[in-house]
């Protein structure tokens, strides 16, 4: 017996259907995919016409408001129209030239259009140069990678450098005024980067929820004392508790060291990098020798007790006078401050983090590859601009710490008089 069957519709046939007392189904076998392949350019074409007309819609409906209807004008109002002038506003990432309408007063004045000058300063076209740029665009080919649906201008190489420096330097200001009596900071961790023949002094601060932040910058010629105690006499102007103990962790330049001491004396614990340490005591060695020095160093800071660590290295220190004398000093010079996440108590996981540079290196890194195509570092600010464009990028993949749970823990230590007065309190 035959049988019939409804086969499915086919997906490629356009349907229409016709309301009414009868419905009617056209089957239209299109190439859909060729079809939007070839109308595609036209449709953006004419949905920047579109979102012309719509701006200019917006000028129109201000000049009604404020005047009244086309050769209708309001008695009461103290406006007139004044016929148009060519102008642009910002769309598509770029420049776009219209006719935008003009208002004066009875007496004559010109009359400034509230959302002229909004279009004319959209902020997301200096948002997007500045990601195009941090993304690895130069000022040179950023118009390549402008892709626009209408004709415009103002992506040259001249207006791109511009609308960045407009958007580094409001970056800029908000990390220099950013107010630091909110955030419960328990470490602060310093270190320096080069541009050019100029060193940005940079600090980073991690809070008692494992949340790291930075903190601010400061420029100067060499990383020295005066530079970095300039950058904490500002973070203390901002908010920074001088009366609070802090962990403080740097790589061991003296420079940092002394401005560290003067700004917060004895209330500061200072942190030196294991990881500087131990590359130094190696430069000092033969290569042969370095590998075993450098394991049996390390394996000493990986010990959990304070004492055990210390005397593990005054053991290493011992052997390396006699066979090296200058990596012995080396080892010596500061040993006491490489232990100080030992002498607090902090645990493993936790000392993994505070122990070593390593969190603010790498935020420099980032400043490093965000400014790798500068071929000229000039004089002012241009320097402050792109470390801090580098450092907020750097910012948006921050994670917390790991061990961040022992960061309350660590604060009580170190300041058990103010733990004190807020059980009192």
């Amino acid at each position: 017996m035959k049988k019939t069957y409804q086969g499915m519709p086919d997906k490629s046939k356009a349907k229409f259907e016709v309301l009414g007392k009868r419905e009617l189904l056209m089957e239209v076998p299109l190439p859909l995919v060729e079809v939007w392949e070839e109308l595609q350019a036209q449709v953006e074409q004419l949905t920047g016409e579109a979102g012309l007309r719509i701006i200019g819609t917006i000028l129109e409906n201000e000049v009604t408001r404020r005047v009244g209807p086309p050769h209708r004008p309001d008695p009461v109002s103290g406006a007139v129209r004044w016929g148009r002038q060519p102008g642009f506003v910002m769309f598509g990432g770029q420049k776009v030239s219209v006719e935008r309408p003009r208002v004066r007063t009875r007496e004559g004045q010109e009359v400034e259009l509230d959302s002229y000058a909004r279009l004319q300063h959209d902020g997301r076209r200096q948002r997007a140069v500045r990601e195009g740029i941090v993304a690895g665009l130069t000022s040179r080919n950023y118009r390549r990678a402008v892709h626009s649906v209408i004709e415009g201008y103002g992506i040259e190489k001249s207006s791109v450098s511009r609308e960045f420096v407009q958007a580094s330097a409001a970056q800029l200001q908000e990390l220099c005024e950013k107010k630091l009596r909110d955030l419960d900071l328990v470490a602060l961790l310093i270190d320096g980067i080069h541009l050019g023949k100029q060193v940005l002094v940079v600090a980073l601060g991690i809070e008692t929820s494992g949340e790291k932040h930075v903190l601010g910058l400061w420029q100067g010629a060499t990383e020295n004392t005066t530079v970095v105690k300039e950058l904490l006499e500002d973070l203390v102007a901002r908010g920074l508790d001088p009366e609070r103990r802090y962990l403080f962790v740097i790589d061991g330049a003296k420079a940092l060291r002394a401005a560290i001491e003067r700004v917060f004396g004895e209330r500061a614990e200072v942190q030196r990098c294991q990881i500087h340490k131990r590359r130094n005591v190696a430069e000092h060695l033969p290569k042969n020798a370095q590998g075993d020095y450098d394991r049996r160093i390390r394996n000493a800071y990986a010990l959990t007790e304070y004492a055990a660590a210390k005397a593990e290295l005054e053991k290493i220190f011992r052997q390396l006078e006699r066979i090296n004398p200058s990596a012995a000093r080396s080892l010596e010079e500061g040993l006491e401050e490489t232990l100080t996440v030992h002498r607090l108590g902090v645990g493993w996981l936790l000392r993994r983090t505070l122990a070593s540079t390593n969190p603010i290196e790498s935020c420099l890194s980032t400043v490093e590859r965000v400014a790798r195509n500068v071929k000229r570092w000039r004089e002012g600010a241009q320097a402050l601009r792109w470390t801090a464009t580098g450092l907020l990028e750097a910012q948006k993949k921050f994670r917390r710490v790991k061990g961040y749970r022992e960061l309350k823990l660590l604060h009580r230590r170190m300041n058990p008089s103010l733990t004190q007065q807020a059980q009192v309190a």
